[in-house]
């Protein structure tokens, strides 16, 4: 799909989860062909003409003004992911911008300094995951808290292909499809920033291929931001564990983000972590070397 495509589909699915009575249009009654407001009724809140809204939607975003852009949002609204994705979608989409590729995240090897501070982080379960949610780095608290993605995947270990296609994902998460929807909806913001990205575009086929339910939510256009939650897991070694976690963009890499977790002290949650930081000190969680089999792989979604 072409960047126009993509802004053209993201419009259009942000204008169907509207109806009248949440922008406060009046309804005349009449039969609706589509779900959500008409583009009259966009242009409309937005201040602009019906042709230029239009024009917008079938993905020409030449010589679009912030101002329009704070329009839309407004007519349509975007939440801060959403406002950030449609800002990243006109800038890709604009015929006269050049390509924009963001600069490849550093591997372990070529930034010790992060590794170290990783390991001096030793109480919390940490690691650094790029934009294609592949994980860079990790403590060793942090591969104890995701033992079968950082043992059981094939490399680069990754998020999505983790909850997509390996069946244990659904037993780790008890809300695996809550955790499903959020992997998307960061994959589709990192698509906004990186629509020439190869390797983003080869995990999103070879996600769509293999994942119906992966290939629905992909053409949700649903965004979202990673900076802080709840995440809830049930681990093999410690039970259920409630963790808070918080998303931090690195600034001396800002294609890296780290996830920090922690749970509240004297919850059972907090005793299990201990108990799993106990754990990780004896044990070494070691990455797989053979790729699973597509017979292995649950396709029930």
């Amino acid at each position: 799909m072409s960047t126009q495509d993509d802004l053209s589909q993201f419009l259009m699915s942000r204008r169907a989860k509207l109806d009248l009575e949440q922008t406060g249009l009046p309804d005349f009654g009449g039969r609706r062909r589509v779900p959500g407001l008409r583009r009259e009724e966009v242009a409309l809140l937005a201040g602009m003409s019906v042709e230029y809204y239009k024009r917008l939607e079938r993905g020409n975003a030449k010589g679009v003004s912030e101002a329009v852009v704070d329009g839309v949002s407004r007519a349509l609204q975007l939440d801060d992911a959403e406002h950030a994705h449609l800002n990243e979608l006109i800038r890709s989409a604009n015929t006269g911008t050049r390509p924009y590729r963001r600069r490849p995240a550093r591997s372990l090897r070529t930034n010790p300094v992060l590794q170290q501070t990783l390991d001096a982080m030793s109480t919390v379960p940490v690691f650094v995951q790029n934009g294609r949610l592949d994980a860079v780095a990790a403590n060793r608290l942090g591969k104890a808290l995701f033992p079968e993605m950082f043992s059981d995947s094939p490399q680069p270990v990754n998020a999505a292909r983790f909850v997509f296609l390996d069946p244990k994902a659904q037993l780790f998460y008890p809300d695996w499809e809550s955790n499903a929807r959020q992997i998307v909806a960061l994959l589709r913001v990192e698509a906004g920033r990186s629509p020439y990205d190869r390797k983003l575009s080869d995990l999103v086929g070879e996600l769509s291929t293999r994942s119906d339910f992966f290939r629905k939510l992909w053409g949700a256009h649903d965004v979202r931001e990673h900076r802080t939650g709840v995440k809830s897991i049930h681990h093999p070694i410690v039970g259920d564990l409630d963790l808070n976690y918080i998303g931090l963009e690195l600034a001396t890499d800002k294609s890296l983000h780290m996830l920090v977790f922690s749970a509240q002290p004297g919850s059972p949650s907090h005793d299990g972590l201990q108990l799993l930081a106990n754990w990780a000190n004896t044990h070494t969680v070691e990455p797989a070397t053979v790729s699973p089999s597509a017979s292995d792989i649950d396709t029930r979604k």
